[in-house]
Protein backbone atom coordinates (compact mmCIF):
# COMPACT_ATOMS: atom_id res chain seq x y z
CA UNK A 1 0.00 0.00 0.00
CA UNK A 2 2.71 2.38 0.91
CA UNK A 3 4.76 1.94 -2.68
CA UNK A 4 1.34 2.32 -4.52
CA UNK A 5 0.86 5.61 -2.73
CA UNK A 6 4.88 6.77 -3.38
CA UNK A 7 4.44 6.07 -6.56
CA UNK A 8 0.60 7.85 -7.09
CA UNK A 9 1.20 10.93 -5.11
CA UNK A 10 1.71 13.53 -7.23
CA UNK A 11 4.40 15.57 -7.54
CA UNK A 12 3.27 18.91 -6.06
CA UNK A 13 2.47 17.20 -2.53
CA UNK A 14 5.99 15.96 -2.65
CA UNK A 15 7.54 19.50 -3.03
CA UNK A 16 4.96 21.10 -0.56
CA UNK A 17 7.19 23.37 1.74
CA UNK A 18 6.91 23.00 5.63
CA UNK A 19 8.15 25.96 8.28
CA UNK A 20 9.97 23.82 10.40
CA UNK A 21 11.84 24.08 14.22
CA UNK A 22 13.56 21.09 14.52
CA UNK A 23 13.25 17.18 13.96
CA UNK A 24 15.02 15.12 16.46
CA UNK A 25 14.50 11.52 17.63
CA UNK A 26 14.18 10.93 21.61
CA UNK A 27 11.66 9.40 23.79
CA UNK A 28 7.70 10.63 24.17
CA UNK A 29 7.69 11.86 27.82
CA UNK A 30 4.27 12.45 28.15
CA UNK A 31 0.51 11.05 28.22
CA UNK A 32 -0.39 7.63 27.02
CA UNK A 33 2.61 6.51 25.11
CA UNK A 34 5.10 8.12 27.86
CA UNK A 35 8.15 6.19 27.17
CA UNK A 36 7.90 5.27 23.58
CA UNK A 37 10.69 6.08 21.13
CA UNK A 38 9.73 8.68 18.60
CA UNK A 39 11.03 11.18 16.10
CA UNK A 40 9.73 14.59 16.86
CA UNK A 41 9.44 16.74 13.89
CA UNK A 42 8.30 19.85 15.65
CA UNK A 43 6.83 22.57 13.24
CA UNK A 44 7.34 26.24 13.36
CA UNK A 45 4.26 28.76 14.27
CA UNK A 46 1.21 28.80 16.44
CA UNK A 47 -1.52 30.60 16.74
CA UNK A 48 -1.99 30.68 19.89
CA UNK A 49 0.41 33.15 22.32
CA UNK A 50 0.11 31.05 25.72
CA UNK A 51 2.33 32.85 28.67
CA UNK A 52 3.56 29.43 30.35
CA UNK A 53 4.35 27.67 26.76
CA UNK A 54 8.11 26.44 27.58
CA UNK A 55 8.64 25.25 23.78
CA UNK A 56 10.86 27.04 21.18
CA UNK A 57 8.97 26.93 18.12
CA UNK A 58 10.34 29.68 15.91
CA UNK A 59 11.22 29.19 12.32
CA UNK A 60 14.99 27.36 12.03
CA UNK A 61 14.48 25.96 8.47
CA UNK A 62 12.57 25.31 5.01
CA UNK A 63 12.09 21.84 3.91
CA UNK A 64 9.61 20.01 1.49
CA UNK A 65 7.79 16.99 2.78
CA UNK A 66 10.48 14.62 0.79
CA UNK A 67 13.24 15.96 3.05
CA UNK A 68 11.37 15.53 6.17
CA UNK A 69 10.59 12.19 5.64
CA UNK A 70 14.23 11.77 4.66
CA UNK A 71 15.27 13.60 7.69
CA UNK A 72 12.76 11.22 9.89
CA UNK A 73 14.65 8.00 8.61
CA UNK A 74 18.18 9.24 9.16
CA UNK A 75 17.15 10.42 12.66
CA UNK A 76 15.20 7.42 14.01
CA UNK A 77 15.63 4.66 11.47
CA UNK A 78 12.93 2.40 11.49
CA UNK A 79 11.16 3.61 14.75
CA UNK A 80 7.97 3.29 13.47
CA UNK A 81 6.21 6.49 15.89
CA UNK A 82 6.29 10.01 14.75
CA UNK A 83 5.17 13.17 16.61
CA UNK A 84 3.90 16.00 14.76
CA UNK A 85 4.14 18.78 17.44
CA UNK A 86 4.31 22.49 17.24
CA UNK A 87 3.72 25.00 18.20
CA UNK A 88 0.50 24.38 16.41
CA UNK A 89 1.20 21.95 13.61
CA UNK A 90 -2.29 22.76 11.42
CA UNK A 91 -1.60 26.24 11.94
CA UNK A 92 0.31 25.02 8.68
CA UNK A 93 -1.95 23.70 5.84
CA UNK A 94 0.84 21.96 4.40
CA UNK A 95 0.92 19.25 7.32
CA UNK A 96 -1.97 17.35 6.07
CA UNK A 97 0.30 16.49 3.14
CA UNK A 98 3.89 15.26 5.75
CA UNK A 99 0.84 12.93 7.45
CA UNK A 100 0.14 11.19 4.17
CA UNK A 101 3.70 10.85 3.35
CA UNK A 102 5.01 9.77 6.45
CA UNK A 103 1.87 7.41 6.46
CA UNK A 104 2.89 5.67 2.75
CA UNK A 105 6.80 5.64 4.90
CA UNK A 106 5.05 3.29 7.17
CA UNK A 107 5.46 5.75 9.87
CA UNK A 108 2.62 5.36 12.83
CA UNK A 109 1.38 9.19 13.08
CA UNK A 110 0.86 10.70 16.44
CA UNK A 111 -0.24 14.85 16.23
CA UNK A 112 -0.03 16.95 19.11
CA UNK A 113 -2.46 20.01 18.69
CA UNK A 114 -4.17 22.89 20.80
CA UNK A 115 -7.47 21.88 18.83
CA UNK A 116 -8.66 25.50 17.17
CA UNK A 117 -7.89 24.26 13.69
CA UNK A 118 -10.83 21.65 12.81
CA UNK A 119 -9.35 19.29 9.90
CA UNK A 120 -10.18 15.84 9.59
CA UNK A 121 -7.49 13.04 9.72
CA UNK A 122 -7.40 9.53 9.01
CA UNK A 123 -8.46 7.03 11.56
CA UNK A 124 -4.96 5.48 12.25
CA UNK A 125 -3.69 9.15 13.64
CA UNK A 126 -2.68 9.59 16.78
CA UNK A 127 -4.31 12.74 18.30
CA UNK A 128 -3.47 14.53 21.54
CA UNK A 129 -5.36 17.89 21.63
CA UNK A 130 -4.51 20.15 24.76
CA UNK A 131 -6.94 22.81 24.80
CA UNK A 132 -5.95 26.53 26.06
CA UNK A 133 -7.84 29.82 24.55
CA UNK A 134 -10.45 27.85 22.65
CA UNK A 135 -10.89 24.61 21.26
CA UNK A 136 -13.06 23.26 18.11
CA UNK A 137 -15.98 20.58 18.72
CA UNK A 138 -14.59 18.54 16.36
CA UNK A 139 -11.62 18.40 17.43
CA UNK A 140 -12.59 17.59 20.93
CA UNK A 141 -14.56 14.64 19.32
CA UNK A 142 -11.46 13.25 17.35
CA UNK A 143 -9.02 13.33 20.00
CA UNK A 144 -7.45 9.93 21.45
CA UNK A 145 -6.18 11.73 24.25
CA UNK A 146 -6.72 15.11 25.92
CA UNK A 147 -3.86 17.19 28.17
CA UNK A 148 -5.02 19.42 30.26
CA UNK A 149 -2.67 22.04 31.48
CA UNK A 150 -2.72 22.71 35.18
CA UNK A 151 -1.04 26.15 36.28
CA UNK A 152 -2.59 27.42 39.61
CA UNK A 153 -5.92 25.51 38.69
CA UNK A 154 -7.20 22.74 37.10
CA UNK A 155 -8.91 23.81 34.42
CA UNK A 156 -12.44 21.77 34.56
CA UNK A 157 -14.19 23.99 32.06
CA UNK A 158 -12.91 21.63 29.27
CA UNK A 159 -13.71 18.45 30.98
CA UNK A 160 -17.07 18.00 29.27
CA UNK A 161 -15.73 18.80 26.04
CA UNK A 162 -14.05 15.20 25.89
CA UNK A 163 -15.04 11.56 25.89
CA UNK A 164 -11.16 10.48 25.59
CA UNK A 165 -8.75 9.79 27.97
CA UNK A 166 -7.61 13.14 30.04
CA UNK A 167 -4.60 13.65 31.31
CA UNK A 168 -3.63 16.04 34.12
CA UNK A 169 0.07 17.61 33.27
CA UNK A 170 1.42 19.53 36.10
CA UNK A 171 2.87 23.41 33.81
CA UNK A 172 6.58 23.09 34.77
CA UNK A 173 6.44 19.91 36.92
CA UNK A 174 6.34 22.54 39.27
CA UNK A 175 5.50 20.68 43.57
CA UNK A 176 1.92 23.25 43.83
CA UNK A 177 1.17 21.93 40.48
CA UNK A 178 1.79 18.49 40.77
CA UNK A 179 -0.44 18.38 44.21
CA UNK A 180 -3.19 19.88 42.69
CA UNK A 181 -3.25 17.95 39.65
CA UNK A 182 -2.75 14.36 41.98
CA UNK A 183 -6.11 15.79 44.77
CA UNK A 184 -7.89 16.60 41.55
CA UNK A 185 -7.60 12.85 39.78
CA UNK A 186 -8.18 11.12 42.97
CA UNK A 187 -11.14 13.13 43.30
CA UNK A 188 -12.09 11.59 39.70
CA UNK A 189 -10.41 8.61 39.03
CA UNK A 190 -12.61 7.76 35.90
CA UNK A 191 -11.87 10.81 34.28
CA UNK A 192 -8.26 11.98 34.98
CA UNK A 193 -4.54 10.49 35.14
CA UNK A 194 -1.85 12.31 35.88
CA UNK A 195 0.98 13.20 33.48
CA UNK A 196 4.47 13.97 34.04
CA UNK A 197 6.98 15.21 31.49
CA UNK A 198 9.06 12.45 32.48
CA UNK A 199 11.89 13.61 29.87
CA UNK A 200 12.36 16.71 32.01
CA UNK A 201 13.16 14.40 35.06
CA UNK A 202 15.74 11.87 32.82
CA UNK A 203 16.92 15.23 31.26
CA UNK A 204 16.47 14.34 27.67
CA UNK A 205 14.58 16.41 24.94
Amino acid sequence: MGDRYRLRRPARERHVMLQLAEIFYTLQGEGAYTGTPAVFVRLAGCNLACDFCDTDYALKFVASVDDVVRKVREEGGGCPMVLITGGEPFAQAETLALIAALRADGRRVHVESNGTIPVELPDDVWLTVSPKERLSPSMARRADEAKLIVDGRVPHEWVASFDAPIFLQPEGNKPENVALAVEAAKADPRRFRLSLQTHKFIGIR
